[in-house]
């Protein structure tokens, strides 16, 4: 099968399209990982605050089956979702003591440190709580006894400076009156015992212990709830009003683990992100915030047949007691109605939980639930870093976790308060109020960074102490403090750190520069370090150390080089400037505001050398496609008309139709039956005499007789065609008449012909009159009367422009003669 021009043609066009648009298409760029920065504070390894904690379950008769499934469910949710694996939990269930052998309370976890291996037990023991001995606990509802027994677990060991908390659930009032031990008649009974409920609250508020009371059913007691409420010890975790110890009642027991979650949040300065509730098998989703240092992933499955699996915001499934990515993973509960994650430094983002169980339990949906918390670095600086006594300082303050993301949306820290305080030998604590609004020192409103001023104590002597508090829901503070010292008189070194707020990849550079002048008689080498720097961070400060000459002021460049191997994410920490002469005086601190992106793609590098060869190859192939098309239609041959001339008469026509002329050329033949008049006809394939007349990419016509050598025709230039004695072949164009003009004239082709032409051409042709009688030029074949191919019967020869029988002008030739005729067919 021949390729043609035309079909290369179109491919390279397209070929030339193809790669254009696959070169202008984006390349997928990977999509950026969660933030994870190198630089955090270091922070203590033991994870979020702990917390003592007793749960106080009422299992009094007022409350049915279902209900008391509710509040174990709950039980067993806090302690599988407590953060910390330094805090204590004890579980108690209480009713009263109406006969001999009961007692109002019922221990059935004794205080257990919430590790791995305790919350297992917490696990297996809160489950007891479901099933009631009538012979051990009585049916009433005996609130002094359960707090008496939750604060004497509480104040029996640990640390006085932990929180101890109280998660109390009932669902009625207080109920004594069938207790012998609280008096002799119903009446004194109830009496006494709200007597001795006063007495067990105004024990706790002396032994620092929080009641958070948590209600549900129709017959609560609101007022006794919160005066249980208001009766413990008042201050919480934080000085918010969150964090301050108050009732909550819901509706019935169907939400009593949701609001028990929120409740155990608020008491230990916690978050919680409520997640998705579907019946397995299903994917469950929960959002763990950027701000989250330390948070447990809670599954409520009611059932122990169902199981889970998680998944990081990454897609990565995670496995218990491995790392991975710095983030370490604990799992407990897998037998019980509640399972629990939990995992130190978490990714942030949307973390899955695959629920799975057989179809007989399949009939109760699972809910996903994160408790979490912020506990984070504060990075200070003063300024001036050594102030005098008498000088006010401003105090800047911003924050970062322990994954070194550093803090820079407000939305995160969202009722957050920012204080800090400041102590050192000779004057008493001063506190420092901080604020974010953009006024005063505080350059820049809602930017995360707190300022303000503070005036040292005339009477400071020497250290200083700049301790940063902050509170806000789920966030709590390390509380690490920054330690200076005054100067005295002025000091004869002063310098400034000023460090450029870029973005970066790994292992490029960030400018900065070291102002310092030097007052004293004699050379100062002044030290460059950072602080506040994270575990796996990769800086170097080139020079690492400057010398001042005496008595001199200079501008110092210097440079932080990220490593290779930083992750992506702001970089935490400082730059501190020390005179090494002076007890390595800290003269001046800088934040980094330096974020690092990931490495850029092999698009991000080239993609606009790409785009722009990839624009030039489009332009390139719309230029050789509109050429290509351009010298296809000047070689197309369809509409050219052939006809056939032998005695001085027209003997037959060929059109050459579209699709027949392939790549240019157009092959035909002469046939000649015995005793009819030649003809012309396409050459069939393998025709051994056949010519060819084919057009040129310049759109010239050209004849090539069987056995004779190549010429040019004109359109309406006779040529001979060689082989055949005596027969001529004349080509019309209607591209070249304007695809309107009926006249072609017929001259002879070649210069050997144009030598004969003339009077002997005319002579070959048959005399011919018009209608007037005038002598006119003769008729080719077809233009004779009854002549089938003729559309009127008449028609002349004549010059172009003018009458028929016209004589001929001056200049004429005789062998450029042109026919007229009202019944040309219209393709010519």
């Amino acid at each position: 099968m021949r390729t043609t021009s035309t079909g290369r043609a179109g491919r390279a066009a397209a070929l030339f399209l193809f790669v254009g648009l696959l070169a202008l298409t984006p390349a997928p760029t990977p999509a950026p990982a969660p933030a994870a920065a190198a630089s955090t504070p270091a922070a203590p390894a033991d994870g979020a605050d702990p917390l003592d904690f007793a749960v106080v379950v009422d299992q009094s008769e007022s409350l049915s089956a279902a209900d008391l499934a509710r509040e174990v469910e709950a039980a067993a949710l806090l302690v599988q979702g407590e953060i910390s694996q330094r805090s204590r939990a004890t579980v108690i269930g209480f009713g009263s003591s109406e006969e001999p052998g009961q007692s109002p309370v019922r221990e059935v976890c004794p205080p257990t440190v919430a590790d791995t291996a305790g919350r297992r037990r917490l696990s297996d023991c809160v489950q007891q709580l479901s099933r009631r001995d009538p012979a051990r606990t009585g049916p009433g509802t005996d609130f002094p006894a359960a707090i008496r027994q939750a604060v004497d677990r509480l104040t029996e060991k640990g640390d006085a400076a932990t929180p101890r908390v109280v998660f109390l659930l009932t669902d009625g009032r207080l109920d004594v009156a069938d207790s012998p031990e609280y008096g002799k008649d119903r009446t004194s009974r109830q009496a006494n015992g709200a007597k001795r409920l006063t007495d067990a609250l105004a024990r706790a508020r002396r032994e620092k212990v929080q009641i958070w009371p948590l209600g549900f059913g129709s017959g609560i007691d609101r007022a006794a709830l919160t005066a249980m409420a208001r009766g413990g010890y008042q201050p919480g975790c934080a000085d918010t009003s969150a964090a301050t110890p108050r009732m909550r009642v819901v509706a019935d027991s169907a939400g009593i683990d949701e609001a028990f979650q929120e409740t155990f949040a608020a008491a230990r300065c916690a978050g919680v992100s409520p997640g998705d509730s579907k019946r397995p098998p299903a994917d469950l989703y929960v959002t763990i915030p950027p701000v989250a240092t330390d948070g447990t992933i809670t599954v409520t499955k009611h059932d122990p047949a169902v199981t889970v699996t998680y998944y990081d915001p990454r897609g990565r499934r995670v496995s218990p007691g491995t790392d991975l990515d710095g983030s370490g993973f604990e799992l407990s509960g897998q037998d019980g109605p509640v399972e629990a994650l939990r995992v130190s430094d978490p990714l942030p983002g949307r973390w899955r939980a695959h629920v799975e169980a057989p179809a007989e339990h399949r009939d109760r949906e699972v809910a996903v639930r994160a408790i979490w918390q912020g506990r984070l670095g504060s990075e200070v600086l003063l300024d001036p870093a050594s102030p005098r006594p008498g000088e006010e300082t401003v105090v800047q303050v911003r924050m970062q976790t322990r994954r070194g993301v550093v803090i820079t949306d407000p939305a995160l820290l969202a009722g957050i308060k920012v204080t800090a305080q400041l102590a050192g030998d000779g004057f008493p604590p001063v506190r420092v109020a901080l604020a974010d609004d953009g006024e005063g020192p505080d350059a820049t409103a809602s930017d995360v960074r707190f300022t303000g001023t503070v005036t040292v104590p005339a009477t400071a002597t020497g250290a200083l102490r700049l301790t940063t508090l902050m509170a806000a829901p789920g966030v709590t503070s390390d509380r690490r403090p920054l330690h200076a010292r005054v100067s005295h008189g002025t000091p004869d070194v002063v310098a400034g750190l000023t460090v450029d707020r870029v973005t970066v990849h790994p292992g490029d550079s960030v400018r900065g520069t070291l102002s310092v002048t030097n007052n004293a008689r004699t050379p100062r080498t002044l030290r460059l370090a950072l602080a506040d720097q994270a575990r796996g961070t990769q800086l170097r400060l080139d020079p690492a150390t400057v010398t001042a000459a005496p008595n001199s002021r200079r501008d110092v460049p210097f440079t932080l080089t990220v490593g290779e191997d930083t992750a992506p994410g702001d970089l935490g920490g400082q730059i501190t400037v020390a005179d090494t002469g002076d007890t390595a005086r800290v003269l001046d601190t800088a934040f980094l505001d330096v974020r690092v992106d990931a490495p850029p793609t092999w698009w991000e590098r080239w993609w606009r050398v790409v785009v722009g060869a990839a624009a030039a190859a489009l332009l390139l192939g719309a230029f050789v496609a509109v050429r290509l098309l351009a010298r296809r239609r000047r070689r197309d041959l369809a509409g050219v008309e052939l006809e056939l001339l032998g005695g001085g008469r027209s003997l037959d026509r060929l059109s050459v139709r579209g699709g027949q002329a392939q790549g240019g050329v157009f092959r035909f033949t002469v046939e000649q039956a015995r005793g009819a008049a030649p003809t012309l006809q396409r050459a069939r394939p393998g025709a051994s005499r056949s010519h060819q007349l084919d057009r040129t990419g310049g759109g010239e016509l050209r004849l090539r007789p069987h056995g004779g050598r190549e010429q040019p025709l004109r359109p309406g230039e006779a040529a001979p065609l060689g082989g055949d004695e005596g027969l001529e072949v004349a080509v019309h164009d209607r591209r070249s008449a304007g695809g309107t003009a009926r006249t072609a004239p017929y001259r002879r082709g070649g210069d050997a012909h144009r030598a004969a032409a003339g009077a002997g051409f005319l002579s070959r042709l048959r005399p011919a009159r018009d209608p007037a009688g005038r002598a006119g030029v003769p008729r080719p074949r077809g233009d004779d009367p009854g002549d089938p191919r003729d559309g009127d019967g008449g028609g002349t020869w004549s010059r172009p422009g003018r009458g028929p029988g016209a004589a001929p002008e001056d200049g004429d030739r005789g062998d450029r003669r042109s026919r007229t005729d009202s019944t040309w067919d219209p393709h010519f």
